[in-house]
């Protein structure tokens, strides 16, 4: 389950770890202009952990999630737009 919340600065998303077995914290995923913040609780120290990407890195995480094994980058297209393509 998810939810979406837009807030004044940020687009706000967070994924609910509600079908599996050993159940994981929630995840907060904020969208700013210019950054993206993920945050999880971590039960064990009972603080918030975050990390800060950049749209690029989120472009790259979401094109990965469907790739094999490799080394891949964004390369513009014919039409003026971008391809994935394999090569460092």
């Amino acid at each position: 389950m998810f939810t979406i919340e837009h807030e004044f600065d940020a687009t706000v998303i967070t994924l609910v770890d509600d079908e599996a077995e050993l159940l994981m914290e929630d995840v907060s995923i904020n969208v700013f202009a210019e950054c993206v913040t993920v945050e999880q609780l971590d039960p064990r120290t009972d603080e918030v952990q975050m990390i800060t990407l950049s749209h690029n890195q989120i472009r790259d995480l979401a094109a990965a999630l469907d790739l094999p094994e490799g080394v891949y980058r964004f390369a513009r297209d014919g039409e003026g737009g971008e391809e994935v393509k394999p090569g460092g």
